[in-house]
């Protein structure tokens, strides 16, 4: 492989491209450079190098099964994704888009520290501009909180890179221990995986963008984080019950949400969680599972976002408590959505059936009967709020009168494809287990596990037939974790600025004192508070950064 045989290549050109050109043209690009990026992708080899040098520093790009296979998933919903904001007649949104994939996509090709942080970084401000995209005052709200714990997040990576190539590390892309510099590398991939409590940024963020803004922000960020556990922290424990507590901890307040799309934001959470408890693991079989739950996460749960995001962009609304009786009316998005809720929720033939069952399996074949019961039980929260409540909230209840515009046809087609790659994936796993870094030979479709999953769907129905009433939306304010770090960081903030302000004036009259002789001199007397702003600024940010008050 060259590096100009580079998948992200073509959306990181065509990004500078989409935002200058006119829109007929616009739109040819919107198709052409994905398909071109995925033929590239679909081409990279088994293994291999290219090396070159930037900034005086040795860098390369490696290929091999566990990057090839995010590569290729990234490059593909790359294409999707466009295809879904085809007619969305907004630049900046597709050149945002078109950077974050690219970006995504070198960092699972990523072969030295420096090329990794560069696109780590680019996808992080990227981001920022897809949730900027929406619009309105509340996304640019949740846009800077977005960049600053992302921010933060980066700091805690690049610090860790110094201190481990300034203490001899390699500068090669690999297993790092836990301590030292490799706790503050993993801190920083922990932020972009969204584990409680750093995980705010996404619930907030997420619904705030614009329909297809959102569809590309529930596919990179967490996934290139999973893609980083698995290459540098592979078979850590902990990572096992970070994982089984995220996939708990996102059903949880999903049941309590009442905004669509922040429903489906804590459900990354919680499938990411699934994830991180397969790296964790760290066996051949827990490692192919994390990277097929992720290539399947990305198409059910981009294909959750755009029945959502059809939803808003039919009837500007995005709540349970101002939607309902929209199935006959929205009939298409409504099947389509399903086929999204029923791939998370495991149900047989889908693409999610195949690859949460892979993680639980390789948690029994480590005698991790708990995990694995835990990580089954999470399905049952997954299913009652994705599967049953959002969709008979939306599509069912009473009838408000609602009257949906018509979705563009892109829009439709996107929706189609991707529920065909679920259903694709699901009816001939093969498909998939073909693409993971290591071979699989378990099979889900034994009668024992297709019964139990049916069991499990069937008995949370039921479930939800008993309890629909307590569980209907409420219009509420969901409080989560990051409350706490938020109050905390603006009592630091008001305390700790008072603090600085103070020492910002005895250091400064001590300086003057200092340079003229006069101890004694007032701070009135030299004017006004010189430097006092910047000190105060710099000190307020810099407790902020730390405690991700965002």
């Amino acid at each position: 492989m060259t590096e100009w045989a580079h998948p992200a290549g073509p959306f990181l050109v065509g990004a500078t491209l989409v935002a200058l050109a006119p829109g007929h043209v616009r739109r040819i690009l919107l198709v052409v450079v994905p398909v071109v990026a995925l033929v590239l992708a679909a081409a990279l080899p088994g293994a291999g190098e290219a090396t070159g040098v930037a900034m005086g520093q040795a860098v390369s790009v490696r290929v091999d099964a566990l990057g090839r296979v995010f590569a290729l998933i990234f490059a593909l919903f790359g294409g999707l994704g466009a295809l879904y904001g085809l007619a969305t007649p907004r630049p900046r949104l597709h050149a945002a888009a078109f950077v974050a994939t690219g970006a995504a996509i070198g960092i699972a090709l990523a072969g030295d520290w420096l090329t990794f942080y560069l696109f780590w970084e680019t996808l992080a401000l990227a981001s920022f501009v897809l949730v900027v995209d929406g619009g309105t005052p509340r996304a640019t709200g949740a846009a800077l909180g977005y960049l600053l714990v992302h921010l933060t997040g980066g700091a805690l990576l690049l610090t860790g890179l110094v201190w481990h190539r300034a203490t001899g590390g390699t500068g090669l892309v690999g297993p790092l221990p836990v301590s030292g510099p490799g706790f503050l590398i993993l801190a920083a991939f922990a932020v972009n995986a969204a584990m409680p409590p750093l995980h705010a940024w996404l619930t907030d963020a997420y619904p705030e963008s614009s329909p297809a803004g959102s569809v590309f922000l529930s596919a990179f960020a967490t996934k290139s984080a999973v893609y980083a556990l698995a290459r540098v922290f592979a078979g850590v424990d902990g990572l096992v019950w970070a994982g089984v507590g995220m996939a708990l901890y996102g059903v949880v307040f999903a049941v309590l949400e009442n905004n669509i799309r922040r429903l489906l934001g804590y459900h990354i959470v919680s499938q990411v969680g699934y994830m991180v408890a397969g790296v964790g693991l760290g066996t051949p079989l827990a490692i192919s599972g994390a990277a097929a739950h992720a290539f399947c996460h990305i198409l059910y749960k981009g294909l959750l976002f755009m029945g959502a995001g059809a939803v808003v962009h039919a009837t500007g609304r995005g709540r349970l408590t101002d939607l309902g009786g929209l199935g006959p009316r929205m009939p298409a998005t409504f099947a389509l959505y399903m086929v999204g809720a029923l791939s998370i929720s495991g149900a047989p033939l889908l693409n999610g059936f195949v690859s949460k069952s892979l993680v639980v399996a390789a948690a029994e074949a480590e005698h991790r009967w708990g995990v694995a019961a835990l990580l089954t039980l999470a399905g049952v929260g997954t299913f009652l709020s994705v599967g049953l409540k959002l969709p008979a909230l939306t599509f069912g209840g009473p009838d408000r009168g609602l009257r949906p515009a018509a979705l563009p046809g892109p829009m439709v087609l996107a929706m189609v494809l991707t529920a065909g790659l679920c259903l694709a994936l699901g009816i001939a796993p093969g498909l998939l287990y073909r693409l993971l870094p290591f071979p699989v030979a378990w099979s889900p479709y034994t009668p024992d596990h297709v019964v139990g999953a049916l069991q499990l769907l069937v008995g949370t129905a039921l479930g939800f037939l008993l309890l629909r009433a307590r569980l209907a939306g409420k219009r509420t304010v969901t409080l989560d974790a990051d409350r706490i770090y938020r109050a905390v960081g603006r009592w630091i903030a008001q305390e700790a600025g008072g603090a600085a302000a103070r020492a910002a004036d005895r250091l400064e009259a001590a300086v003057v004192a200092l340079a003229d002789g006069s101890p004694g001199r007032s701070r009135a007397a030299v004017g006004g508070p010189v430097g006092y702003p910047l000190l105060l600024a710099v000190a307020v940010l810099g407790l902020a950064l730390a405690l991700l008050a965002g």
